[in-house]
């Protein structure tokens, strides 16, 4: 007890010869910086990226350097326009709703001219991912017709206007739970995609921490996940800790999720298989890290959720029968075969499921609840899913999942034996995923198969592409054309030298991307595609 007297009569005459204003001031200075950095590591941010993003921002206003980058992002939004650029139809374009009807006929002349803008491209096969069903089964379609016209007004928000559509979306959750092996207690609702359904988890598993009392929420999740759970982050406030992936097996290192764990975790992460690599992580790591820590596991199986179910030979677990597992993403409208959009997302319980749920008790309007995002939904989506699943039925699924996965092996294979491609990952599923070596430039290479009306999907970090297989795509004779035009395209690549089309080509964009230090650079390239996507032609 004397120490502390002495300490702090010691602490009293150092500090008396200070300013007393000076140091009330310098206290409350540091105080305040070090709550800043402190409310700076916790937020979505980080402080490594607010510090690099003002320090960019701050660079970016110096107006030579602006100058610079202006007209670079001309260049690029101009090469961007063009990839969009669409023949003219030769009449004219919509800009103010019309006086008059211009009646039924009118409306579907000008329909079918729009309809024959899209071409065949993605039906032909030549297209990564994108459309799954091969859309050339007439009764099939027909049938689509007139469930949308049976169910194009109904609206869920309304359960009992609508109990046609309530008891379909009922029918669809029960199925995709049994698919995944749930139990009695296994829940979930649809909604209208893969990015909603991954949304709606993140929302359920951070109001879940947020109820304990936790303000600052973080995700692990591994590097190869989908952007789908970036949005989330950014929508719900929730920092996320990237994970990289293994670089020979390409699935998330588990002992550095394990060492990213902490009191603010709300969920863990994994996918089954993810979309750049087409890999599944290992569920069942994640699971028990799950359990050891009380802490919910996601699986994100949009893209293998209507395929792993249905094959026989290969048994992987990813879905509720690891322990650990709370929730599961898929997407019917991929492998499920449905017209866009649909998807499931599906929890081990309901308590799970309630943190999804919102309700506002005190609203002047009444007690307004709803189970999504959305209030009101479109029920002919609903439908649309519910039919394509009676309609395809196990055994459809499992003939369509073994296309998929020979046509899938029968790439990868094909592409193994050309020289001056790497392959990323098993690509056994339905993606095969690749770079190339041997002085191979990758830009040149994928601008020459775009040239070849191959649509293929650009990847960094590492830089790659990958062919995501569809129905589309297992057409008779359709693999080995793609892999014969893999190997002229290294072959052209290696023997010429690149031409001025070359070095601007949208590809060479992308691969310039990669290499920006400042990734609000890429943003603004990324605005000016969508503001292209949004402009009708002059």
């Amino acid at each position: 007890m004397e120490n502390l007297y002495q300490i702090s009569d010691y602490t009293v005459h150092c500090l008396q010869q200070y300013n007393p204003i000076a140091l009330v001031a310098t206290t409350v200075l540091v105080t305040y910086v070090c709550t800043s950095l402190r409310h700076m590591y916790l937020d979505d941010m980080g402080i490594r990226k607010r510090i690099s993003t003002w320090f960019f921002t701050t660079v970016k206003r110096v107006p030579f350097i602006r100058k610079m980058i202006d007209k670079q992002l001309n260049e690029v939004k101009s090469e961007l326009e063009k990839s969009l650029a669409i023949p003219d139809h030769s009449t004219e374009y919509f800009k103010t709703i019309p006086t008059r009807s211009v009646g039924r006929e009118e409306v579907l002349r000008l329909a079918a001219i729009y309809d024959g803008l899209e071409g065949p491209a993605y039906l032909e096969g030549r297209v990564s991912g994108a459309v799954f069903n091969r859309e050339d089964d007439e009764e099939e379609r027909h049938m689509y017709e007139e469930i949308f016209g049976r169910f194009a007004w109904s609206n869920p928000l309304w359960p009992k206007l609508f109990p046609g559509v309530r008891i379909m979306e009922a029918e669809v959750v029960r199925m995709c739970c049994n698919m995944m092996n749930g139990d009695e207690k296994t829940c979930g609702t649809m909604s209208t995609g893969g990015s909603i359904s991954i949304l709606l988890a993140c929302l359920a598993h951070r109001n879940r921490l947020l109820k304990r009392g936790q303000m600052y929420t973080e995700m692990v999740v591994p590097s190869s996940v989908h952007a789908a759970f970036f949005k989330a982050a950014e929508t719900f406030k929730i920092k996320v800790r990237k994970i990289p992936v293994d670089p020979v097996t390409f699935k998330v290192d588990i002992s550095k999720m394990k060492a990213a764990i902490n009191s603010r975790t709300c969920m863990l992460v994994g996918s089954a298989p993810n979309f750049p690599f087409g890999t599944v992580d290992d569920i069942d790591a994640i699971g028990q890290l799950g359990l050891e820590y009380d802490i919910p596991v996601h699986v994100d199986a949009c893209l293998g959720g209507f395929l792993l179910p249905f094959l026989e030979e290969d048994n992987i677990r990813y879905d509720f029968r690891v322990p650990g597992v709370s929730s599961i993403s898929a997407d019917s409208h991929k492998y499920g075969l449905a017209p866009k959009g649909s998807s499931v997302v599906l929890y081990r319980n309901k308590e799970l499921l309630h943190n999804q749920y919102f309700c506002d008790a005190d609203w002047q309007g009444g007690i307004y609840a709803s189970a999504t995002m959305e209030g009101s939904r479109a029920g002919h989506n609903i439908a649309l899913c519910w039919a394509a699943m009676l309609y395809h039925a196990q055994d459809g699924y499992k003939k369509n999942s073994k296309k998929i996965v020979d046509t899938t092996r029968k790439i990868r294979d094909g592409l193994s034996k050309i020289k001056g491609i790497k392959l990323q990952g098993p690509s056994d599923i339905c993606i095969v995923s690749w770079t190339t070596t041997d002085g191979v430039e990758l830009y040149r290479f994928h601008n020459y198969m775009k040239e070849r009306h191959w649509q293929l999907n650009g990847l960094q970090f590492p830089a790659g592409v990958h062919i995501m297989v569809t129905m589309n795509h297992t057409h008779s004779g359709l693999a080995e054309s793609f892999i014969a035009d893999c190997k002229a395209a290294v072959e052209f690549v290696t023997q010429t030298t690149p031409s001025e089309s070359d070095k601007t080509s949208e590809a060479a964009i992308y691969g310039l991307a990669q290499s920006i230090p400042d990734r609000s650079l890429v943003h603004e390239f990324a605005h000016s595609y969508l503001d292209a996507v949004y402009k009708l032609p002059e």
